[in-house]
């Protein structure tokens, strides 16, 4: 028998002295104290697990019966009965009972007899997998070939316009398309499912709601102003001299970039190839311009050294008798907060544009009015994804202080509508915003899965159940995304309320969690989320930054590509958009193809866990 699998055959002892007699019979009587645990759990629980989805019974109590035997902290135990040439448990996630009941049964065996309160096995040792993968299918569709995992891809704008990019993601690899209700609207997620159903009737589309997100509020905009410079060598040379156009750039032109001229009629006739154009840039210094192609609406033109343009800058052409023309209006550059350790930086009701000071004092809105009175001081802050962080020093009905305790030394940038986590705040809100009620519109017509997001609690996931049904869409598919500190904690009850659903999922959103655990936390919670859904045979996805370099840059990092074959121990892994996102699909099937050989539910130490006691304990300290 291998150890930390299940326990279905007793070991050929021979006689049993008195000591290991002894041994044994407290092994026993501890297992099933353990099994009483789990039984009282579900008797507790019994009206819960009976309102579940049928499908979903066996899942639900076997879920309660992990859930209490993670109360303890079993590691003794595990490391006692490996001694013993027995099941450590380490593998018992998808059937509690059927495990503690399988050891007690090959105790009494080598003790000579069968003792008393063996009852059922309860779900098999096999029949939790095999739940799990049925569960996956209903959610998820198909087991690809050749992989466990199936690949969920992120659809950019560009899915609304061009459905030969979605026939590329759907031959290398995609088995579900990811819709994002927090971009484009509801014209392009229609086209993007009518691209999607035409490249393959079989992929799977999940829509993401998205949820109350805190972030910051505007910032003043800067000056209108473009910076226009050449490329040079480390010497300083100009090696490609900068180009851009005046006036409008004709039509499938290779330089995009253009500088809006006051005069529709500009350039003229005297205007041509060789011609100087000169001008006084924003500083006061004197450039000039070479044109090199001229259009009928603009000028290619060229230059050898920086230089800085605003509206209303004069233009003087040598050529003939042109006259002088003028820079029309350009975009005001976008400002940012430079914040130090030891700044403040104080959150605001008033989403007024904020004005960025460098004197350590700065002020700027905070998009949610929930916030301002569930804060309490001494509460962390986290800016743009984990960059910025600091706690509460100070809070009023309209304004949160924040002293800043981590940035870059020499001043890190927090822009307008970037992330706020608050991981030690209990904010009172929904996770259903106003927009989302209005997208479920749009996706109960279109979609196979909704992906709720911020999940605090099974209210929640209740609330959604009930504006589905007003919809005529109860079976429609759930994913819950946990991504805070309170949706890791309430889990368990989440889950049982999401199981009144038939297709059901988690969604383990690495980012915004990572932010509110701490970086040093997120592979233990990570961890514990796969061993839950394991244990209620829910379908995990696994998602958040997967490959992410390979996509945005075209060349992944050894860290991302071991991150991306831990996957494979999710049902479903998801990439997000980038440029190079068709490579990104191919190479993440090849390496969940080559992984699954390979990776497997692993043996785990079972420590206790507090994360999800009825008293909700902390889950930091």
């Amino acid at each position: 028998m291998e150890a930390g699998g299940p326990a279905t055959e007793g070991p050929d002892l021979g006689g049993v002295d008195e000591d290991r007699r002894e041994r044994l019979t407290a092994l026993r009587a501890q297992l099933v104290d353990l099994r009483d645990d789990a039984r009282k759990a579900e008797s507790v629980t019994a009206d819960r697990i009976a309102a579940v989805h049928p499908a979903h019974r066996a899942g639900a109590a076997n879920l309660v019966h992990y859930r209490a035997m993670r109360a303890h902290d079993l590691r003794d135990l595990q490391n006692q009965l490996t001694a013993e040439g027995l099941s450590s448990l380490g593998r018992m996630e998808s059937g509690v009972l059927t495990n503690l009941n399988a050891v007690i049964r090959i105790i009494d065996e080598v003790l000579g007899g069968h003792g008393p309160g063996v009852e059922p096995l309860g779900v098999d040792s096999e029949a939790g997998p095999e739940i799990l993968e049925r569960n996956a299918f209903a959610l998820l569709g198909p087991q690809p070939h050749a992989r466990s995992a199936r690949v969920m891809v992120t659809m950019p704008g560009i899915a609304a316009a061009d459905p030969g990019f979605v026939e590329r993601c759907s031959e290398a690899g995609m088995d579900l398309a990811r819709i994002n209700c927090a971009h484009d609207n509801a014209a392009a997620w229609r086209t993007m499912a009518t691209h999607v159903r035409a490249a393959d009737p079989e992929i799977r589309i999940a829509m993401d709601l998205g949820g109350p997100k805190v972030r910051t509020g505007p910032i003043k905009d800067g000056p209108k102003v473009v910076r226009i410079r050449p490329k040079r060598d480390q010497l300083g040379r100009v090696t490609t001299p900068a180009r851009f156009w005046l006036g409008r750039a004709p039509d499938g032109a290779d330089m995009q970039t253009t500088i809006p001229i006051d005069d529709p009629a500009w350039p003229p006739s005297s205007v041509t190839t060789g011609a100087h154009i000169t001008l006084t840039d924003a500083r006061g210094r004197a450039r000039t311009l070479v044109v090199e192609e001229t259009a009928p609406h603009g000028a290619l033109v060229s230059c050898d050294r920086t230089l800085y343009l605003t509206p209303g800058t004069l233009l003087h052409p040598d050529a003939g008798d042109a006259g002088d023309a003028v820079v029309g209006d350009l975009p005001a550059l976008a400002q940012a907060l430079l914040l130090r350790p030891g700044d403040t930086v104080t959150l605001t009701a008033d989403l007024s544009p904020a004005t960025p000071t460098d004197d350590g004092n700065h002020h700027i809105g905070c998009t949610l009015a929930e916030a301002f009175s569930a804060v309490a001081v001494g509460d962390r802050v986290f800016f743009d994804d984990g960059k910025i962080a600091g706690a509460v020093t100070d809070v009023s009905a309209e304004e949160i202080a924040v002293l800043v305790t981590r940035a870059k030394p020499e001043g890190t940038k927090l822009k307008a509508e970037k992330g706020i986590n608050l991981p030690d705040t209990r904010l009172p809100t929904s996770a259903l915003t106003a927009d989302d009620v209005a997208a479920l519109d749009t996706v109960v017509e279109i979609a196979d899965v909704v992906n709720l997001s911020f999940v605090q609690g099974p209210q929640d996931v209740a609330e959604l159940q009930r504006i589905l049904a007003e919809r005529h869409s109860p079976d429609l598919g759930i994913v819950l995304k946990v991504e805070t500190v309170a949706g890791f904690e309430a889990l368990p009850q989440s889950l049982l309320q999401a199981m009144r659903t038939r297709r059901v999922g988690v969604m383990i959103a690495r980012g915004d969690l990572a932010v509110e655990t701490g970086f040093e936390r997120l592979a233990e919670v990570q961890e514990e989320i796969l061993w839950l859904c394991e244990a209620a045979h829910v379908p995990v996805i696994w998602a958040t930054q997967v490959l992410d370099s390979l996509a945005d840059r075209g060349l992944p990092t050894r860290a991302e590509v071991t991150d991306a074959a831990a996957g494979e121990r999710a049902e479903c892994v998801m990439l997000n958009k980038g440029p190079h996102i068709v490579e990104a699909i191919e190479a993440l099937t090849e390496i969940l193809s080559r992984m699954r050989g390979h990776v497997d539910k692993k043996r785990t130490l079972l420590r206790r866990l507090g994360a999800w006691d009825e008293d909700r304990r902390p889950l930091i300290g």
